[in-house]
């Protein structure tokens, strides 16, 4: 089965931080990229592990991203 997920990757001190605001599910990496390929693979463990019932009841059905200027 195939899902569209949302990647939120923001950097952090020395690296990066990927989440999936869908899942409330983040992981790290040196660069974007790895960020991102290790957030795809804790993803894979949840749908791989988690119970039916979370699985059906954990996504947030709506997210919105917006950037904000403070000054």
């Amino acid at each position: 089965m195939s899902r569209q997920l949302t990647a939120i990757v923001a950097r952090e001190a020395d690296g990066y931080v990927a989440l999936c605001p869908e899942l409330d599910i983040a992981s790290q990496g040196d660069s974007i990229e790895e960020a991102r390929e290790n957030l795809r693979e804790a993803l894979e463990l949840f749908f791989e592990c988690a119970s039916p019932e979370e699985v059906r009841d954990r996504p947030h059905d709506e997210v919105c991203a917006a950037s904000a200027r403070l000054e």
